[in-house]
């Protein structure tokens, strides 16, 4: 009985063997090897295998060098050495191309980049001229991470009627945590709360009197669209107002960031900014500020208007990010009627930008496709 189990894995082992046995080109082989050694496969049977391979072109002495000089077993580099002798005669696997990166677009011309910039100027200080009277709903979901012991994490999900009329915006809070809240007003929130920064900070931007310096950065696309890309910095004297609730200390701190600008119409469809210079002594240390705007219909009409915001706060205690989506907009008005209760995030690939195309494939400046 015994020597009839022996037979039976024999056979089954010669034909396993024989299936193991395939045709295998230099570059096959060579992933193989480095996958074995990045998962730190078992040398033996990493060699075993290679010993049933049947390489279609020549295994050059130095691709086995070099996957020793990688990592592969005792046992591997013998089998390759093996594979690389038999396959002297074999034609040379054909060398691997390797494809330039096509050379970044120029930016456009000290003349066009004046041009652009005045186009984006004029539609910052008309932005909320040019808006319609809506309602919204705002879903923010906030985090405190503290930093020093005894403290543990906090998060809740706001989600309010934001109402924008005759330019101003006031904030309506519904519910908090899924639970109705009629009585709450945005600024009995506690925590980091923000408000208004869609409109004025985009006009404070690109205000004359603001001493706001900008200069070319790059191209990019943001949800399929290409984009100027430009750096800003603006002073302290028309910075970004703080106010730290817990040692009632307000400071005005210098900012600077990338604005982004649709190339066909000129409009900003993302701001980013940073603080700098706060003193050390001030219980904020840094803000950061992500706000993204998106074309969107009020009653068959479309404008440009808030998307995303994400807000960083640190603190000497904690800290803190925000995150706002807009969604359900509507014309204000005695008929307008909203449902809340959809607090879904806006989708990653929404926010996430992406390199601009190649020069070829990229439109003039200006021009439509």
């Amino acid at each position: 009985m015994k020597a009839k189990l022996r037979l039976l894995c024999a056979l089954m082992f010669l034909a396993a063997s024989a299936l193991a046995q395939r045709a295998m080109t230099v570059a096959d082989v060579i992933t193989f090897v480095e996958s074995q050694i990045k998962l730190k496969g078992d040398d033996r049977s990493t060699a075993d295998f290679l010993r049933g391979v049947k390489l279609t072109q020549k295994l050059e002495a130095r691709d086995v060098e070099d996957l020793q000089g990688k990592g592969a077993g005792v046992r591997t580099v013998q089998a390759l050495r093996k594979l690389s002798e038999d396959s002297a005669s074999l034609p040379a696997a054909p060398t691997a191309q390797v494809v330039a990166p096509p050379p970044p677009t120029p930016p456009p011309s000290p003349t066009e980049l004046t041009a652009i910039l005045a186009a984006m100027k004029e539609y910052a200080l008309n932005y909320t001229k040019n808006l319609p009277n809506y309602v919204c709903v705002q879903t923010t979901r906030r985090r405190i991470e503290p930093t020093v012991r005894g403290y543990l994490p906090q998060g809740d999900e706001v989600q309010e009627l934001l109402t924008f009329f005759d330019r101003k915006e006031t904030y309506k809070v519904e519910m908090v945590n899924g639970k109705s809240q009629p009585n709450l007003k945005h600024e009995q929130l506690g925590g980091v709360i923000s408000s208004g920064e869609f409109g004025s900070m985009l006009s404070n931007i690109f205000d004359p009197d603001s001493g706001s310096e900008f200069h070319w950065d790059h191209w990019a696309t943001l949800r399929g669209k290409l984009m100027y890309v430009f750096a800003y910095s603006v002073p302290q004297s028309a910075g970004y107002r703080m106010y730290h609730g817990e040692t009632k200390r307000e400071y005005t701190s210098a900012y600077q960031g990338l604005v982004y600008a649709d190339v066909q119409s000129k409009s900003v469809m993302r701001i980013k900014m940073e603080t700098v210079g706060i003193p050390a002594d001030y219980p904020i240390r840094e803000v950061a500020i992500t706000l993204d705007y998106s074309a969107t219909k009020i009653s068959e009409e479309e404008y440009v208007l808030p998307y995303h915001f994400e807000l960083t706060s640190k603190e000497i205690k904690a800290e803190t990010k925000n995150e706002a989506d807009y969604k359900l907009y509507q014309k204000f008005g005695a008929q307008a009627t909203i449902t809340f209760g959809d607090t879904a995030p806006v989708p990653e690939d929404q926010l996430k930008e992406q390199p601009a195309p190649s020069p070829s494939k990229a439109p003039p400046a200006g021009k439509k496709k």
